[in-house]
């Protein structure tokens, strides 16, 4: 591809999906025939800097494109650059950097079988070889291999997309040869998913806070979350006022629960006391980090408090326009969230007049394709304006620059539903709860070696020990992951570490987003730091040579030692640490700067090559 359109057309069904996207084009400028709009052309060009406005509906044409006949043709890309106004080459550089495009031909169903630590763990490689072996060749599916698909508690997993209008999916976890073979044989007949429920094992305990409602509420229904407190928090924060709101969230002490532990408040207040105009607000959901699925869980069984805790967000912050950015591998989530914001602008929960108080707000789904950068804010909103998910240099900071190069803020789900019970409750009586310099209770993804995997909700300052016991780790525990592939292990006589962002950091290991993966001694170690390796090297972006080279180089060390350990190993493990050095200083975004991180921990705390 270049700068130049082609001479490729593109199909009917190609052409109909960008047009049910874009609507039809006005002009032969935009891609219409020449023949019809001919005497209208000659007169005057239209399009222009309108189209180009429109930069940012990249992302959601080439999923149009993609879910309609698979994969995305030359001439499909084309049409799309033409109605958008964008160069073939930068359109071929977006649609190049998802996992979830093709822009090679392949059969109309795909099925991703996930293959990241806690699926690895949990037999993904059997599983691979099991569908690989029953489908053949000529199925008329291809089978690729994923990092982690968020369905962690039911390890191994599987997900099955088939193209079309419309496009359907299937979900087989935890995934059998012939569960999986059957998902992408025939979605529609696979087994319903098991409700998000089964992924708390604490449901029905009353004294839940942020999970509450999951398996008690009817997450389609907007009456039954009213029923239990919904939109009680959305009506204080009117009451209050956005300096009130904003008040009241930093003298909470809430943090984010994204990794960054940056202080909300303060983000909050940075955004809002901008005079730049407009405000966005963004809700990161595009939670890849593997042994993530704390957002899903939420999205799929309270979808309405999430609604509702981006709407006092947005108030606070003086946004009328939310982007909820959501995994592109989460189905249900997709479904589930967009009808709660239908239901909630029908009933004047969103709109021009949010519960009849004056006050404009909507919300916008964006759906991701596949990148874990993108879960860094710039790279996000590079993603949603249209452009490759890379991150950009700091300054300026998102409060002062972000989406569309206005003030923007940017929290994940985890944090924007703490922000209902600080409402409810009060600011003071939520900083009761866990520590001094952690507040609130803390959601935990905890997969792998134990009884019971889930989400787990626990206030700060439990020890990881106390959270293991309550999933029922299992015997033979040889090491836990904390943060996923971006954290540090810790060894099983170190479960008593206090599980708050000061106290992981004291014990020399991260926090991170709440992933909690606990190994038995059948595990084997050094392949599964190999794994984290090749997730790292395959998930950079490229845009900065720490990062772009390092991670390369770090795979290629730990593939050579994979079967080797004492002296054998020792000069490559002297060629990773100068390399893990080289990638935690000069790499510009955390994807770089932590690669190394599971890895130094495991050579220094466990030994993994001795």
């Amino acid at each position: 591809m270049d700068l130049h359109f082609g001479d490729s057309k593109p199909t009917d069904d190609e052409r109909a999906a960008v047009d049910a996207l874009l609507g039809p084009p006005d002009s032969s400028w935009e891609g219409a025939a020449r023949d019809e709009m001919r005497a209208v052309d000659l007169r005057w060009a239209r399009g222009g800097r309108e189209a180009r406005d429109r930069r940012d509906l990249l992302l959601p044409g080439l999923h149009a494109i993609n879910d309609r006949v698979g994969w995305i043709s030359e001439g499909a890309l084309d049409y799309l650059c033409r109605r958008l106004t964008v160069p073939p080459a930068e359109a071929y550089g977006v649609a190049t950097f998802y996992a979830m495009f093709s822009v090679k031909p392949r059969p109309a169903t795909v099925l991703h079988v996930c293959t990241d630590l806690a699926c690895a763990a949990a037999g993904a490689a059997e599983l691979c070889a099991g569908v690989e072996a029953r489908l053949g060749l000529g199925s008329g599916v291809s089978v690729e291999r994923s990092p982690c698909l968020g369905l962690c508690e039911r390890a191994p997993a599987a997900l099955a997309i088939r193209a079309g209008d419309p496009v359907r999916t299937a979900v087989s976890a935890p995934a059998s040869v012939e569960a999986a073979v059957l998902a992408a044989s025939s979605p529609d007949s696979a087994p319903e998913e098991p409700p998000a429920v089964m992924a708390v094992p604490q449901a029905g305990d009353a004294s839940l806070t942020l999970l509450g409602r999951v398996g008690v509420v009817d997450p389609s229904s907007l009456d039954d979350y009213r029923a239990h407190g919904g939109y009680t928090a959305l009506r204080r924060a009117f009451a209050l006022g956005p300096a009130g709101v904003i008040r009241e969230v930093t003298d909470s002490g809430l943090l984010g629960r994204g990794g960054a532990a940056f202080p909300t408040g303060r983000k909050w207040q940075a955004t809002a006391s901008q005079p730049d105009h407009p405000h966005y607000l963004v809700c990161n959901a595009d939670e890849s980090e593997p042994g993530t699925f704390k957002d899903r869980v939420v999205m799929e069984g309270d979808p309405y408090a999430l609604v509702e805790a981006m709407t006092i967000a947005a108030y606070a912050t003086g946004a009328h326009q939310g982007y909820l950015y959501l995994r592109g591998e989460y189905p249900r989530a997709l479904e589930r969230m967009s009808r709660a914001i239908a239901q909630a602008r029908a009933r004047g929960l969103l709109g021009d007049d949010v519960l009849g108080q004056g006050y404009a707000f909507d919300i916008e789904i964006r759906r991701g394709a596949g990148a874990y950068i993108c879960g860094e804010e710039t790279a996000l909103f590079n993603s949603i304006e249209g452009y490759r998910g890379e991150p950009r240099s700091k300054p300026p900071f998102p409060v002062e620059k972000g989406l569309f190069g206005k003030p923007t803020v940017e929290n994940n789900v985890e944090t924007l539903v703490n922000v209902l019970p600080i409402l409810t409750m009060g600011a003071e009586a939520y900083a009761a709860v866990g520590t001094g310099r952690s507040t609130g209770p803390k959601l935990f993804c905890v997969s792998g070696s134990v009884a019971r995997p889930g989400i787990y909700e626990v206030p700060f300052g439990a020890t990881l020990g106390e959270l293991l016991t309550l999933a029922g780790v299992r015997e033979g525990l040889r090491a836990v992951l904390l943060g996923g592939a971006a954290g540090g292990f810790v060894r099983p006589d170190e479960l008593d570490v206090p599980l708050t962002f000061e106290g992981t950091r004291e014990a020399g290991t991260t926090l991170g987003s709440g992933v909690v993966m606990a190994f038995d001694d059948t595990v084997p170690l050094p392949r599964l730091l190999l794994r984290i390796a090749e997730f790292f090297r395959d998930e950079s972006c490229g845009q900065c040579v720490p990062c772009r080279v390092g991670t390369v180089r770090q795979e290629e060390a730990l593939s050579r030692i994979v079967e080797r350990t004492g002296a054998a190993a020792a000069d490559d493990i002297a060629l990773l640490r100068e390399v893990g050095r080289a990638m935690r200083d000069a790499s510009i975004c955390g994807l770089g700067q932590t690669a190394w991180n599971a890895v130094e921990s495991a050579i220094d705390r466990l030994g993994a090559y001795e």
